[in-house]
This record gives structure tokens, C-alpha cells and sequence, in this order.
């Protein structure tokens, strides 16, 4: 009979307080937390040792996420693939007919093109769930916004800080005692490649000074250390970092010579890094009472593109990790990933890892009611972050809802069903312990390539972010989710 959390409790005692305590400290110390209202500061949840992955499937991973990211930034200046492709979409998903309206307004439509200034850095996060029957297979491409690199590789740190420190208790959890830590360097990678790109731009011009990287961000953001862990990083690179709103740079960009992009009381920017833009309230600015909504604030985004700037996300990067480019591509023969300058054979490992994707229309809809097996699949739609997926009978339920004119902003995919940990796991939320019996994970894989080719020091890998959840959870987001940072041992 499966033990319960509260027997599991009876049986192996859980950790003394001090140990929680000074985990939460180590955490806060060390950056992994978030900002509250009051400006204090709340830890990040976590779990007290690592998770397991087998040596084959991790270097499997490694090899596989740079080709991914590779496509993904072919496709990505594909711009009339790209349009062909994602219209049907942009006309059913009000946001991303503000996305689409906004990439032909910087490359032109079918009858024009336009030649692009920006220059395309793709800092992306590829999220994998390695399903008990089919292996490891994509969950989402995150071309914008995809942070908490510096928290993945704190949360390796972190469980070493507790290996050395609390042995007798880290080991009392671990799964596999002899297990090798996989190394993650998120942070610092993710910084060497923005840098490269910054120092890239910084070299066409003849201005001084140290190269100049811009982090756009929400305003009353709560994710900030997160955000803060990279900047210092990239300082400690040598490179000058500042941060600013959609609405303060609305009213502080403007042009300088050779198409260089200035900053009001900073001057030339090399390097911009979008952590708000993949939701419409980015671009809401009530107090400007616009006739067209959001206009002010998606047209600065526009004019950042018209300059001679490394950028992460460009809009045709945030429309080449939509989940419609991503069944899109799942549905492509491997053949046809040659355009993009793939070999067959890197494009047989791409789609290896590929997960099942089918467009809502009539006729999915029917099979799907008929005779789908529900709980095989789950409903999404193009949303960020947590919320926007639908499971099982629900799904039947929410078809049934949608007028016909909006499938295309919806996709079906195939539902993963993840390993549990092999052993029970104290998780550490607010200070307090819970024993976790059905952890399962989710691997993000981080790369940085810039104009297509890998600026990191391990061939555009950088390091992994590990998000675990219950198993009857379905949000395992740890900003907004019942998710808790993680890391991995090999073993083999």
C-alpha cells in the first residue's frame, strides 16, 4: 500500500528547524526570492536534494536543444513563412494579431520586404517532461521572457550548500547517494551570451565606453532578483546595465547616427532583453486614454526593432515560439527542416523529441469526442506562463465553447506523464516543510545564439532551470504555480 504523506511523516522525521531556517536564509542571501509588496523579500519554494536523470537521456537533451534553438532561430527570419504560417492564428488570438500587425509593420508584408536592422539574439528556454513511455519530449518553446536561469543555477548551489552543510539530512532525502550533480552554469552562460552579442553591436561603432545592455521589464515587477542575479553578472562581464519600462521608454528612445538606438541620460544601447511584451496588459497604458489600445507602448517596441541593437525577443522570435509554430513544426516532415539548415540527421533528433500536436477544427473536435482517449491529451492555447491549458473531460467542455473563428489560437498536444521521484521529497514554501510523495519535473534547457550561430562557451548551451510539482497538480510554475526549484544528479 502507498505510503501517505502523513504516514511517511510518522516514519522518517523531518528536518529540524534550523535547517529549514538556514536554507531560507542561504536562499535570500543568495538572490532567490521574490520581492514583496512591502519591499521585504520571500524565498523561492524548493526542494531539500535533487532529482534524478540517466546519463544517456541528459546528453541526449544537451545535444538536441541547441538544434532546436538553431531552427527556431532560422525560422524565426523566415519572414514570410513565418506570416503564411501564423495568420490563420493572428486572426483568431487578438494579441497576436497586435504581434502580427506590428512584424509586417518592421518587415513588410508579401508584396514588400523589408530589410531588418535588429539583430535577432535568441535567449530561449526550452521546457522538456521525459514521459514514462515515450521518453523525453517538448512541452513549449519560450523565446520571450524566458528567465530564472540565475534560479537554476542557485537551486544546484544551493543543494550543494546543503550536501556540505547539512549532509546527514540531504542525504536522508536524496534518492541516489552516489549521484554526480549536472553542472549549471544558467547564469553565467546566459550573461556570457548577452555580453557577446552587446560587445558585438558595441564594436561597429566608434562611441567609448563599456557596451551597454537594456532589461525591459514590468512595472511593480516582484520577479526582480532574479532579473538583478543577470545584471550582475553581465557587470561583472564589463558590460553597463540599466533597466526601464515600456511606458518610461515610450517618452526616452531616440535615434542617433548609423541607426544607433539612444537612451535618454545613458546614451548608445547594445543589447536589449525583453522580460515583459508576451501579454497584452504589457502594453496597456490607461493614463495615455489612446484611441487604439496599446499603440503608444507595442509602436515602442516597434522603433527598438528599427535599430541597430542586439534584441531578445524580436517579434519574429516571439512569433516563432508560439505553440501554433510549434505544432506547425512538429507536423513538418523532417525533410523540410533542410531549408532552415538542419541535416536530415539533426532533423531526425529534433523531431525525436517532438511531442504529438493537432489543430482544433471540425474534425478534431469530433474525433476527439468520439473516440480520443481524453486524458492522453490536454488543450492550449497561445498564453505564457501558467493558466492556459485544459485537461481531460474539461477539454470536451471548452470545445464545445469555442466559435469557430477562434480554433486556430488553440492546439491540441500530446499529454506527458512523467517518472515520479523514485522517493518522497520535503518541498520548503514560506518557511515551513511539507513531504512531497509524486514529484515529477519538468527540465528547461537554456541556449544563446546570436544572428543564428551559439555564443555561449558550450556550443549555445546555458544551463538548465528544474521546476517540480505534484503529480495531481497541473500549474508547476514557481512564480504562479504549486512548482519548486529543483536540480539534477546523474545517474546511470
Amino acid at each position: 500500500m502507498k505510503n501517505t504523506p502523513e504516514a511517511l511523516e510518522l516514519i522518517t522525521p523531518l528536518l529540524p528547524q534550523q535547517v529549514i531556517e538556514d536554507a531560507c536564509e542561504w536562499a535570500i542571501m543568495h538572490g532567490v526570492a521574490f520581492k514583496q509588496a512591502d519591499n521585504s523579500a520571500r524565498h523561492c519554494p524548493f526542494s531539500v536534494a535533487p532529482t534524478t536523470i540517466k546519463r544517456p537521456m541528459y546528453q541526449h537533451l544537451l545535444k538536441v536543444t541547441p538544434l532546436i534553438a538553431k531552427l527556431v532561430s532560422e525560422v524565426s527570419e523566415d519572414h514570410r513563412f513565418l506570416q503564411h504560417s501564423l495568420n490563420k492564428m493572428s486572426q483568431a488570438d487578438p494579441f497576436f494579431s497586435l504581434l502580427m500587425a506590428m512584424h509586417k509593420q518592421v518587415h513588410g508584408d508579401d508584396e514588400q520586404r523589408l530589410k531588418p536592422v535588429r539583430q535577432p539574439l535568441l535567449l530561449m528556454r526550452t521546457d522538456f517532461m521525459d514521459d514514462r513511455d515515450l521518453g523525453a519530449k517538448v512541452i513549449e518553446f519560450n523565446g520571450i521572457a524566458a528567465g530564472m536561469a540565475p534560479f537554476g543555477q542557485r537551486a544546484t548551489q544551493l543543494h550543494s550548500y546543503l550536501k556540505e552543510q547539512w549532509s546527514e539530512y540531504y542525504q536522508q532525502w536524496s534518492v541516489e547517494q552516489a549521484a554526480i550533480p549536472a553542472d549549471n552554469l544558467g547564469m553565467e552562460q546566459l550573461a556570457v551570451g548577452i555580453a557577446t552579442a552587446a560587445n558585438k553591436v558595441k564594436q561597429q561603432f566608434v562611441d567609448g565606453g563599456k557596451a551597454t545592455f537594456l532589461m525591459v521589464v514590468q512595472p511593480n515587477e516582484d520577479n526582480v532578483y532574479d532579473q538583478h542575479l543577470l545584471e550582475v553578472e553581465l557587470q561583472r562581464l564589463g558590460i553597463r546595465t540599466v533597466r526601464r519600462t515600456f511606458a518610461q521608454l515610450s517618452h526616452q528612445l531616440s535615434s542617433g547616427s548609423n541607426q544607433r538606438l539612444m537612451l535618454d541620460g545613458v546614451g548608445a544601447i547594445d543589447a536589449v532583453y525583453l522580460r515583459a511584451g508576451y501579454q497584452y496588459s504589457d502594453y496597456c497604458a490607461p493614463e495615455l486614454n489612446e484611441a487604439v489600445c496599446c499603440h503608444t507602448l507595442s509602436q515602442t517596441r516597434v522603433f527598438i526593432e528599427q535599430h541597430y541593437v542586439a534584441m531578445n525577443a524580436t517579434i519574429s522570435q516571439q512569433l516563432a515560439t508560439s505553440k501554433t509554430m510549434q505544432m506547425v513544426l512538429t507536423m513538418l516532415p523532417a525533410k523540410e527542416y533542410l531549408r532552415w539548415g538542419l541535416s536530415l540527421k539533426e532533423a531526425e533528433l529534433v523531431k525525436s523529441v517532438l511531442a504529438e500536436m493537432k489543430p482544433v477544427n471540425a474534425n478534431t473536435i469530433e474525433w476527439f469526442n468520439r473516440e480520443a482517449n481524453k486524458r492522453g491529451w490536454v488543450l492550449k492555447n497561445q498564453g505564457e506562463g501558467g493558466g492556459h491549458c485544459i485537461f481531460g473531460e474539461e477539454i470536451s467542455e471548452k470545445l464545445q465553447t469555442l466559435e469557430p473563428q477562434q480554433y486556430d489560437a488553440w492546439a491540441l498536444m500530446q499529454r506527458l506523464y512523467p517518472h515520479e521521484r523514485e522517493k518522497p521529497t520535503v518541498a520548503i514554501r514560506d518557511g515551513k516543510q511539507t513531504i512531497v510523495e509524486d514529484l515529477i519535473s519538468e527540465v528547461g534547457l537554456f541556449t544563446a545564439h546570436y544572428q543564428g550561430q551559439p555564443v555561449t562557451d558550450y556550443a549555445g548551451y546555458a544551463g538548465y532551470l528544474i521546476r517540480s510539482k505534484p503529480a495531481s497538480e497541473n500549474e508547476g510554475g514557481i512564480h504562479s504555480g504549486k512548482g519548486i526549484l529543483d536540480s539534477l544528479v546523474l545517474v546511470d
